[in-house]
């Protein structure tokens, strides 16, 4: 049976951070402070809404497996905090929350969506890439217990 996707709700919190928490577990030095820096997550849906944007989970007998959303930027939306449960990889769940990003930027008339990726989510950068995104040149260090540094990759978008 496949992952039914929906939008997420407060109430996701725990299967989130348990999700997102997951993943950075498999990279050396990578640790997940929810309170410290990415308080959102126990409020996901809340977040998203109220900052114009849209996030949504995959859910697979009770468990989140999946996640992605999208905030308003500079350049048309950001896309934010894709993740993929390693059980549920490379099965085309991840390429299709891209999508429905991609789609709600199109709904929206957004000519571009842009995402940052830590430097050392080497699978994701594929994914990304294997979706028609580009690396950019510009990283940012986010200075967090992780000493994360992200990559840019950005995809223009075709808007009718």
């Amino acid at each position: 049976m496949s992952p039914t996707i929906r939008e997420a709700r407060d109430s996701d919190a725990d299967g989130l951070i348990a999700l997102i928490g997951a993943c950075w577990a498999e990279y050396d030095g990578c640790f997940l402070d929810v309170d410290g820096e990415v308080p959102e997550l126990r409020a996901i849906a809340s977040y998203f809404a109220g900052r114009g944007g849209r996030f949504w989970v995959a859910e697979q007998d009770g468990r989140v497996v999946a996640s992605a959303g999208y905030l308003p930027s500079p350049v048309g939306i950001e896309l934010c905090k894709l993740y993929v449960d390693r059980s549920q990889r490379r099965r085309g769940l991840g390429r299709t929350l891209v999508e429905m990003v991609e789609a709600a930027a199109v709904a929206i008339g957004a000519a571009e969506v842009e995402l940052w990726s830590d430097t050392r989510f080497l699978d994701a950068h594929r994914l990304y890439e294997r979706c028609g995104y580009v690396r950019q040149v510009r990283t940012r260090s986010l200075a967090d217990i992780s000493n994360t540094v992200e990559y840019r990759y950005a995809k223009r978008l075709i808007v009718h």
